[in-house]
């Protein structure tokens, strides 16, 4: 059996950024190079606001640890 990662997927088919919250050091990194200031982080979490983002990926790029993706299919339907 594989150990997927659970990502937290977007809340509107606008955003195509996910995030793997429990494995987030909380560096700052994505906050730093995001020029919408759509990333926060508030107490040990890190949230992605749906409407200031624009998908420019620049988030995913500086992550160090991999924790932010780029997810190409858009929201994942539940």
């Amino acid at each position: 059996m594989t150990n997927t990662p659970e990502y937290r997927m977007a809340k509107t088919a606008k955003l195509m950024i996910d995030i793997l919250p429990d494995k987030c050091d909380f560096c700052g990194c994505c906050v730093g190079v995001c020029p919408e200031d759509a990333i926060e982080l508030k107490e040990a979490e890190i949230f992605i606001i749906d409407e200031r983002c624009t998908n420019c990926s620049k988030c995913v790029w500086s992550c160090p640890i991999e924790v932010i993706k780029f997810n190409k299919e858009g929201v994942v339907k539940r």
